[in-house]
């Protein structure tokens, strides 16, 4: 066989192989492009998960303010002035004028109340989701006042909730469960103009701008996953390196303190047995790394949820941290699909009409 024709008939094999491997990446590359681009644009995803997680922060909020209320004054108000923080205060955010509310009003019992008062108020609001565009930004405004003028009384859930309240800035979390959308229903009026009807499920939703909208929404998605994501990664790769972590010991010592150890009780059945000691150390571990993964099929997110949303019940109850928690659990909501919500919505509702069915006498 003449060598020059197969080297000829080699190139011209190789040639087609790379052209149809380009095709082939050029190909995925369009329909992963395409699939974002639906994605984003298509629709407002987790209408549900937000609408919960909405609520889940403004009853956080609620149950920091009501828990607190006893000792406002001398925990944040006048009373608090002794530590320094008044007068040079631990964090940036009470000398910038826009978060300088309540250290303002600090010195006065009575303005630090009706101030006090006023945010419960906003809490309430968004927890219902009354013109919540208009709110929120107050609320953030006012929340971050009110946890930054005393930071040693802060915990690291305080930083999730002013992450995730900047954020919703730009979701939609009153399309469903909110004072909001059954104003927005009524109102039949604005479907003209620019607003643009959409029909999902019988229920009519009203946008302005739909696909800007959508992608604004969806991106807020994006970025509470993202964070979500490195908070619990970054805990467990924290958590790993040290030695009580690694020897599986660590969740013994917090809940035999007075601080964290709100209930004796619970906490000596928590911690009799060195094996549920040691699973609970190590699951946590492993539960929060692996989480990222976890998320990208079903089953395996049906898993991280449960376990997750059980860790901190567990944080909740046994070390007495119930509003950080749940803002973490609120956040974890929206990785509840739309077809889940559904469900658990028709068997509330199925179980609801058959519990007002008269009983039947034989």
């Amino acid at each position: 066989m003449n060598p020059v024709r197969v080297i000829q008939r080699s190139g011209r094999f190789i040639g087609l192989t790379i052209q149809k491997l380009l095709l082939r990446v050029v190909e995925t590359i369009r329909n992963i492009l395409v699939f974002c681009e639906n994605w984003l644009l298509g629709s407002k995803k987790a209408k549900h998960g937000l609408s919960v997680a909405r609520m889940a922060f403004g009853i956080a909020g609620i149950g920091i303010l009501l828990s607190n209320w006893s000792t406002r004054l001398y925990s944040m108000g006048p009373g608090s002035m002794w530590n320094g923080e008044w007068a040079a205060p631990s964090s940036a955010f009470p000398e910038i004028w826009l978060f300088s509310t309540f250290r303002t009003v600090m010195p006065s019992a009575t303005l630090f109340t009706l101030m006090y008062l006023f945010l419960l108020v906003l809490a309430i609001l968004v927890t219902v989701g009354w013109r919540f565009k208009l709110v929120l930004p107050v609320y953030f405004v006012l929340w971050v006042s009110f946890i930054e003028s005393q930071d040693q009384l802060g915990d690291q859930g305080d930083n999730m909730y002013r992450i995730a309240l900047l954020l919703f800035f730009f979701a939609d979390a009153t399309q469903v469960w909110s004072l909001d959308s059954r104003r927005r229903a009524k109102n039949t009026q604005q479907s003209s103009g620019p607003w643009v009807v959409r029909v999902w499920r019988g229920e009519r939703i009203f946008e302005k701008n739909p696909a800007y909208s959508n992608l604004f929404n969806n991106l807020v998605l994006v970025a509470l996953t993202a964070q979500v994501c490195f908070v619990y990664a970054s805990g467990a790769l924290y958590k790993a390196a040290g030695t009580p972590w690694q020897d599986g010991t660590a969740v013994y010592a917090p809940l035999q303190t007075i601080q964290f150890g709100t209930w004796p009780g619970l906490s000596e059945l928590a911690t009799t047995f060195g094996w549920t000691v040691a699973i609970a150390t190590w699951g946590s571990v492993i539960l929060q790394m692996l989480f990222p993964m976890m998320l990208l099929t079903h089953p395996t997110r049906v898993i991280a949820l449960v376990g997750i949303m059980a860790f901190h019940l567990g944080i909740a109850v046994l070390m007495g941290l119930p509003w950080f928690s749940l803002t973490l659990i609120a956040v974890d909501f929206i990785f509840i699909t739309e077809k889940s919500w559904n469900k658990m919505i028709f068997g509330a509702t199925h179980l609801w009409k058959k519990s007002l069915q008269p009983v039947r006498s034989f």
